[in-house]
């Protein structure tokens, strides 16, 4: 069974291109939330974020991981890919 993901994030932003990267680079298929100029969309990833505004926000099987960086960092402590193959 393959983990839900989902990323919240906007179209020229460097964050994003590099989080998708990553999942890419991992053959996970993900949903993408284009978010950009629409404040509803972003006002429910910050609720669903606990508050986070900036993007990417990566939701692995609902589970809130934070951004490019947390999901890096998860990545390079082998705590992704058990994630992502739960």
């Amino acid at each position: 069974m393959t983990a839900k993901v989902e990323i919240y994030t906007w179209m020229m932003c460097p964050y994003c291109i590099r989080a998708k990267h990553l999942l890419k680079r991992k053959g996970v298929e993900f949903t993408e939330y284009k978010i950009d100029g629409d404040n509803a969309a972003r006002a429910a990833m910050s609720e669903r974020a606990n508050g986070g505004r900036s993007v990417p926000q990566i939701f692995i099987d609902d589970q809130h991981i934070g951004g490019c960086d947390e999901m890096h960092a998860l990545d390079a402590n082998g705590k992704l890919d058990p994630l992502l193959n739960a």
